[in-house]
């Protein structure tokens, strides 16, 4: 049976505006190494959208970014140090955005005041591997089942009887 193999992947940055494209050319690799490629884009776009907001507001640019993709959900995680950056203000735009592009997301806080911004991504029918496999179609040979050493000579006579080979129709 093919299961789906959960992935993990996790990035400290310190965010600036020469390292958000670096960031995003990162997590595409590892989404397309997954064979997500249809999420590239949204996971990217979300992401890039944080690392620009934490970069623009907050004082401590470092920032951690997790994925997640458990065979049916990515789960995409932005957090950030600074205990000021507020995200109904600040980060207002970007979790809009977010809001509208991913099919759930968040926020919360962590106990040392830092903030954690996560968005989830579904991955459409006929994106990743099947996580029920199908029966396989029958083979040609297990269907004809013809010999490998019959002559040709022997095949081209009309009354054969060989297996696989119909008699000639009068």
């Amino acid at each position: 049976m093919n299961t789906a193999v959960p992935c993990y992947y996790h990035l400290d940055v310190e965010v600036g505006p020469e390292r958000v494209g670096q960031v995003r050319r990162i997590l595409a690799a590892h989404l397309r190494y997954w064979d997500l490629e249809t999420l590239v884009e949204p996971v990217c776009r979300g992401t890039e959208m944080l690392l620009k907001a934490i970069d623009e507001h907050a004082t401590d640019k470092n920032a951690s970014i997790e994925m997640w993709w458990n065979g049916q959900h990515l789960i995409t995680a932005v957090g950030e140090n600074d205990c000021d950056l507020r995200p109904d203000q600040d980060l207002r735009g970007a979790l809009e955005h977010i809001a509208a592009m991913s099919d759930g997301w968040g926020c919360c806080a962590t106990d040392t005041g830092s903030k954690v911004i996560w968005f989830s991504q579904r991955a459409r029918a006929g994106e990743r591997v099947p996580l029920v496999p199908t029966a396989p179609w029958p083979d040609l040979r297990e269907v004809l089942q013809v010999p490998r050493e019959v002559r040709v000579a022997a095949l081209a006579g009309p009354e054969s009887t060989s297996a696989g080979v119909l008699e000639d129709a009068r």
